[in-house]
């Protein structure tokens, strides 16, 4: 007769986040000594690390942080993505203890980027290595997927729950002067629905706009009605303004406000956004 509990499965299994199975089949080797199956699952879970490289990682977490910045005058936010296979690893104590590391270890480095992260110090040992050690006792594939850093006069932070009971799962960063920052909480949350890719039109790659122009007159011209060319000319105008409208933020009317753009609150406030940074767990 196993010489364990259904708590004490319970509770293994929210220390560790591995699945059930592997939990029963840990504590059965084990003759239900806790600790002993605890270094069993870790044990496993460093032996299957190659098995897991080509499992894909599309749940997660987002996390940040702002500081004051320590080169020069203003704010500095670090915004990390770190992903997991399932839900249930994503929200266990293991793999938020895990975040809390990485975006540690990536703000005192200052990293920009995933390598400059992963090859950080966190308590003597690379990210990299934490993060594989963790995976080992999780028993899932662990991703540190993206990392940004942003710097201005002013930074301001939102974070989203898309789902109860699970850690967020979109991050936004937004950089400003100073008068700025009496509205970029309320654009920080705007661009967490509305999701902007560009900051202004100038912003916009030059080929992206050029192959938006040619099929809003492409569409405009085969709509029918033998428009003369002024006619398609000012349609498709209006079309890419539109198009604009849908993925530059200064151009975007405000999600909690929109009889108002953007840009038409900031003007009007002698805020400025200098830059932004969105992610999306698994987007």
């Amino acid at each position: 007769m196993a010489n364990f509990t259904a708590a004490d499965i319970k509770a293994l299994r929210e220390r560790t986040g591995a699945g059930l199975l592997d939990v029963k089949k840990a504590l059965d080797e084990a003759d239900g000594d806790t600790d002993k199956a605890l270094e069993i699952i870790r044990v496993k879970g460093l032996k299957g690390v190659a098995k897991r490289e080509g499992r894909s990682t599309s749940e997660g977490l987002v996390a940040l942080t702002v500081q004051q910045s320590t080169d020069v005058e203003g704010e500095v936010g670090t915004l990390v993505e770190l992903n997991s296979e399932t839900d249930f690893v994503a929200k266990s104590d293991p793999f938020l203890n895990l975040s809390a590391r990485v975006l540690d270890a990536t703000v005192a480095a200052g990293a920009a980027d995933v390598d400059q992260a992963l090859s950080a110090d966190a308590d003597g040992k690379s990210v990299q290595e934490v993060i594989d050690s963790t995976a080992a006792t999780l028993g899932e594939k662990v991703q540190l997927r993206r990392v940004a850093r942003v710097a201005g006069e002013r930074v301001a932070s939102y974070l989203h729950h898309t789902a109860a009971g699970l850690p967020p799962a979109i991050g936004v960063l937004v950089a400003t002067n100073v008068a700025g920052a009496a509205v970029a909480k309320d654009i920080a949350q705007h661009i967490a629905a509305l999701s902007p890719q560009y900051l202004s039109r100038e912003d916009v790659p030059e080929d992206v706009v050029a192959s938006e122009r040619r099929i809003v007159e492409e569409t405009a011209r085969n709509e029918g009605g033998n428009k003369p060319d002024h006619i398609i000319a000012k349609i498709a105008e209006n079309r890419l303004n539109k198009f604009f409208e849908d993925v530059v933020l200064l151009e975007q009317p405000l999600a909690k406000s929109p009889e108002k753009k953007v840009g038409q609150l900031l003007s009007e406030i002698g805020g400025e956004i200098t830059e932004f940074v969105r992610f999306r767990v698994g987007a």
